[in-house]
């Protein structure tokens, strides 16, 4: 019998990387997409109910949790420092002990530093017994899950309002976007030693944007599709050779992390004037006059990442509006406004579907063609900007200054 949790083995087979069904070991869980198999997962919380624990985490990072093997691990910045310290911190699932803190580097302060960002904000990567970490121009470097330093490299680009984008990993290369307004390309690092294999220069003109790359299968060709300024574009992953490309002008700051299913790669333009592009990647060169399957003009995040369950791609934009769309085509199944303003990507897990936004606010729908909220939760928490993650029977919910375990009581440790 084929299992769900087989399935997502298969998914993730061809990128190489070992996990547990049920870890959340980069951003946006097992692949990439928001989704967990956790069953089990609590519907209603609030300070005093379903947490099984809140600790304090120090400095400030809007990187979000990463967990496999009972462990998180979080990125941090002590900010109040001179010079800044970027920092790897682990605890352990069970208790939110800490059990790793160490210093990998430390940055001059940046005055452009936008207020909504930090100067850790990509969220690490676990692979078996290393975890790689990414502070954007501020550097790179892959530790044991001892908290050993393993190797640390500087991928030099000026992304002008701090660090934003996470590393995504294929087989033995962790590749990384690294779109700035002085320099922009894509590279991909040697994942055992933090060689540059190879760097790929983006076409000009140049922009900053913040998103993650997303390895895909397309027919029988893997591809890394990265979004950056004023176009995305696939990338043959060990050669670092553009595949297809699409442009749209005036897209930049792009954050949003793509999406792939139903044979399209569903990515959002950025600022300024966000649409949502639905592409086929089967193309060649330039195909933003072809493999355009359908766009979406209203409602777009610059922000939050798409989600996609079944048919149905759901988008939350940074005012709260939620759009349910026909993947394939595009069409409308119901729009609805949520309280509050949105940085967080929305995850699926149990049939339901997580919107957290920037006040500790989660609203809990079930997923489907029609709008059925379940559940508003909140905690007494202000800037909840980085996207949770679920694993261990729990959803982790990272604050300005807190890590939550938001679980049952009857979560075996």
């Amino acid at each position: 019998m084929i299992t769900r949790r087989f399935i997502l083995f298969l998914i993730l087979a061809f990128t190489g990387v070992v996990i547990q069904a049920d870890d959340w070991p980069q951003f946006r869980g097992p692949a990439g997409q928001g989704h967990s198999s956790e069953r089990g997962l609590p519907t209603l919380w609030s300070e005093s109910r379903n947490v099984i624990w809140k600790v304090p985490v120090p400095g400030l990072g809007w990187s979000s949790p990463a967990v496999a093997g009972g462990v998180v691990w979080l990125t941090t910045a002590m900010e109040r420092q001179y010079p800044v310290s970027l920092r790897v911190i682990a605890l352990e699932v069970a208790t939110g002990r800490v059990l790793v803190n160490v210093e990998v580097f430390t940055v001059e302060p940046n005055p452009a530093l936008n207020p909504k960002n930090s100067y850790s904000s990509p969220t690490p990567i676990i692979e078996n017994d290393r975890v790689y970490v990414h502070f954007g121009p501020y550097g790179t470097a892959a530790l044991a899950t001892s908290g050993r330093i393993l190797w640390k490299v500087r991928l030099p680009h000026d992304p002008e309002h701090g660090n934003g984008g996470s590393p995504a990993l294929y087989k033995d290369l962790l590749v990384i976007n690294c779109d700035g307004i002085d320099d922009a390309y894509i590279a991909a690092l040697d994942k055992q030693t933090g060689e540059v294999r190879w760097k790929t220069p983006r076409r000009k003109p140049w922009g900053h944007a913040y998103s993650t790359p997303l390895v895909i299968r397309a027919g029988t060709q893997d591809q890394v599709v990265s979004v950056g300024a004023f176009r995305v574009a696939a990338y043959e992953p060990q050669s670092g050779s553009e595949l297809w490309r699409v442009e749209y002008g005036d897209g930049y700051s792009n954050v949003p992390r793509p999406v792939y299913a139903h044979g399209l790669v569903y990515i959002t333009t950025g600022l300024q004037h966000p649409s949502l592009l639905a592409i086929r990647p089967d193309g060649a060169g330039d195909v933003t006059a072809t493999h355009v399957a359908w766009r979406l003009e209203r409602g777009v995040p610059v922000t939050p990442s798409p989600l996609l369950v079944g048919d149905e791609l759901y988008v939350v934009n940074d005012l709260g509006i939620v759009t349910c769309l026909d993947a394939r085509t595009g069409r409308s199944r119901w729009q609805q406004r949520l309280e509050g303003n949105f940085s967080a990507s929305p995850v699926f897990a149990d049939g339901r579907i997580y919107f957290l936004n920037e006040l500790g606010v989660t609203t809990v729908i079930a997923a489907g063609r029609e709008f059925r909220r379940q559940a508003v939760n909140s905690l007494e928490e202000a800037w909840t900007l980085a996207s949770m993650a679920v694993s261990d029977g729990s959803l982790f919910i990272r604050s300005a200054d807190h890590l939550y375990r938001i679980g049952t009581r009857s979560v075996r440790y």
